[in-house]
């Protein structure tokens, strides 16, 4: 299954940063990504709707008014997700064992950026802030001859995020703010077609047989491509409601993508005229729609003293919105339906920071990120599960305008059993998935 697709030009720094944001496996729970920046990776994320780092800009407008004049910041993430496959009875559609192996290590290294920059306006208490992120990302891929190839070989979803913002300082106990997001996403799905079992099914299988067309020895390709721009937006408060202490509260629109594309097939010779012909089969136009969850964040963070700082976190995401993935061909092929059935999840973070001296600053953090996929939805695309966040960090200040942050984060990922049926021509995948994700980011931050 595949997707032709319009043709979008951009902005040379959109184009660089869509040639280096290909993430590798989700990182966040479902498809979602979290990496935004070094400092807040260091605290695994908790704090990040009340921080004054400039990352404040996709996770909440209103931090902006925690600091003032020209700020830029750029980050730099090495992502290194592992996802092994075990095989336990996978069957065809035929009921016989499914050939191949494991898969290998559905994972990779993967770049993710992201570049941020804030000046104040002309008007006391308004700042403005421009990001580029990449807020959600997955690539799966397999060995081809693996025993799951006719569910799923290759999987990519990469987003770009523009996103301008403005906040205001109230008085000095709250700021607000608010931003649009200009969001560019690039699907690419492929599978293995057992054309042998089709031509089986259809012209019997001593007739195939007979053309060299025998199940699981005579594989296709499909590939299914689509893109679009859509637009969402986020709104913010922080509070605070003492010195050394503060509240941030963020909500983030969901984003409706109304992908176009193709669907192409690379089928092996002598298929039957009638099978060849087959609009399930032919190359045609194609489209789905995906909406990109909205979110709530809680954030808060105190000064315990002048070296202390806590920081926690709740994220609420609407994944209850992704319930299946519908392709439509535009020759009248019939869709192509996976059931997904997500659920909603809550994301719990908490952190603390201490201040060696005027330059260092250590930190360290924990979280419990809930995986929206139910098991008995679990597809080899996404094999995801709960996962427990341990993540250290460090900032070196270089002079009072230049600093760098480092982050390092481990994720323990809950192992994960899969037993899904592909009809009419997928099979029954049975077994269980190893993973685990290890994330280095390096941000430098400059005042002007």
């Amino acid at each position: 299954m595949a997707r032709r697709l319009r043709q979008t030009s951009a902005a040379g720094i959109l184009s660089l940063c869509c040639a280096l944001a290909v993430p590798a496996v989700a990182h966040a729970a479902g498809f979602q990504l979290n990496e935004m920046s070094a400092a807040s990776l260091g605290n695994a994320h908790a704090g990040m709707a009340a921080s004054d780092d400039l990352s404040t800009i996709f996770f909440n407008p209103a931090g902006l008014s925690l600091s003032s004049g020209r700020l830029f910041t750029a980050s730099a993430f090495a992502i290194r997700p592992s996802a092994e496959f075990e095989n336990r009875g996978s069957v065809s559609a035929l009921g016989t064992p499914l050939t191949g192996g494991n898969g290998g290590d559905a994972g990779k290294w993967a770049p993710v950026p992201a570049l941020y920059y804030a000046t104040d306006l002309g008007y006391p208490g308004l700042r403005l802030g421009l990001g580029l992120q990449v807020p959600f990302g997955l690539s799966t891929e397999y060995e081809s001859g693996w025993v799951g190839r006719y569910q799923a070989l290759k999987s990519s979803l990469m987003t770009v995020n523009i996103s301008p913002v403005v906040s205001y300082q109230v008085n000095e106990r709250l700021a607000l703010g608010a931003g649009v997001s200009a969001q560019y996403v690039d699907v690419e799905l492929t599978r293995a077609i057992d054309f042998g079992a089709a031509c089986a099914a259809t012209a019997g299988a001593a007739a195939c047989a007979g053309a060299g067309l025998r199940p699981q020895a005579s594989d296709g390709l499909a590939t299914v491509k689509g893109k679009d721009w859509a637009f969402g937006f986020n709104l913010g408060a922080v509070f605070t409601p003492a010195a050394g202490s503060r509240v941030g509260v963020a909500y983030r629109s969901k984003i409706s993508h109304s992908l176009t594309g193709d669907a192409r097939f690379d089928k092996p010779a002598g298929l039957p005229g009638p099978l060849a012909a087959s609009p399930s089969f032919t190359n045609t136009g194609a489209r789905a729609g995906i909406d990109l969850p909205e979110s709530v964040s809680v954030s808060g963070q105190v000064e315990l003293d002048a070296r202390w700082t806590l920081l926690a976190d709740a994220t609420w995401t609407h994944w209850s919105r992704f319930n299946e993935l519908r392709v439509r061909f535009d020759n009248g092929a019939p869709d192509n339906v996976t059931a997904e059935e997500w659920r909603n999840t809550v994301r719990l973070s908490l952190a603390a920071n201490y201040r060696l001296n005027e330059r260092w600053k250590l930190r360290g953090g924990v979280a419990w990120d809930p995986s929206p996929v139910r098991t008995e939805f679990r597809t080899p695309r996404i094999p995801d599960n709960d996962r427990t966040w341990l993540a250290f960090g460090v900032q070196y200040r270089l002079s009072p305008n230049a600093s760098w942050d480092v982050g390092y984060a481990h994720l323990f990922v809950k192992d994960a059993a899969i037993d899904k049926r592909e009809p009419p021509l997928g099979g029954r995948l049975t077994g269980e998935y190893s993973s685990s994700v290890n994330i280095l980011s390096v941000q430098y931050n400059h005042a002007f």
